[in-house]
């Protein structure tokens, strides 16, 4: 399920390359992760195919900032509020987050703070305050479709709410651990053969 050393399915065991002195590839895990991200969070569009994107460019714009504005926030701290305010059925991905907190940043409608570690943390400026305040209506309407689709996810979620959500965060942590300047070819390894053993355990459950 979870092997990183080679393409097939239900596979924990780094097998085929380890006696070539290939092993674990950074590239593959770093493609899993994105592709994991990429597809776990398009739910509600009903059948097998991609649902349409939950906000535009300009929207996503709109709820980054009105979240900044709430209290300052780093990139992550947005994509897991978002969760949280959608119950888990929504969080947008690193991929779209970052580079939107980029253009608020030069658009000067946030700043970065002074903070401990390597990530940046953003506060409003009065600039983006004014212009929150000339799209209240539209921040509204974006934040109450949030509270609507964790409604919505409320009523129509099974008993495999709990295993989703910890899907969700296992994706995030990993994530922005490895996205990290310090992440090192043996870190990546630690943290396959953690998700590794996870799934073996999984797979012995009774």
């Amino acid at each position: 399920m979870f092997g990183f050393s080679h393409g097939g399915r239900g596979h924990h065991h780094h097998s085929g390359q380890r006696g070539g002195g290939g092993g674990f590839d950074p590239e593959r895990f770093f493609h899993w992760i994105e592709r994991l991200n990429d597809g776990e969070h398009r739910r509600g569009g009903g059948g097998g195919g991609r649902s349409r994107r939950m906000f535009d460019g300009s929207e996503l714009r709109l709820v980054l900032l009105k979240l900044i504005a709430d209290t300052p926030r780093h990139g992550y701290e947005l994509i897991k509020t978002i969760e949280t305010l959608t119950g888990g059925a929504y969080a947008p991905s690193p991929g779209v987050v970052y580079p939107t907190l980029t253009l608020l940043d030069e658009m000067e409608l946030i700043a970065e703070q002074a903070s401990e570690g390597s990530r940046k943390r953003f506060a409003v400026t009065d600039a983006g305050r004014a212009h929150l305040d000339e799209q209240a209506e539209t921040v509204a309407t974006l934040m109450a479709r949030l509270e609507a689709l964790a409604a919505q996810r409320a009523q129509g979620e099974g008993e495999g709410a709990p295993v989703r959500r910890a899907m969700h965060n296992l994706r995030h942590a990993v994530m922005d651990r490895v996205k990290r300047a310090d992440a090192s070819p043996e870190l990546l390894h630690e943290i396959a053969a953690l998700i590794d053993e996870v799934a073996q355990k999984v797979e012995r459950l009774k």
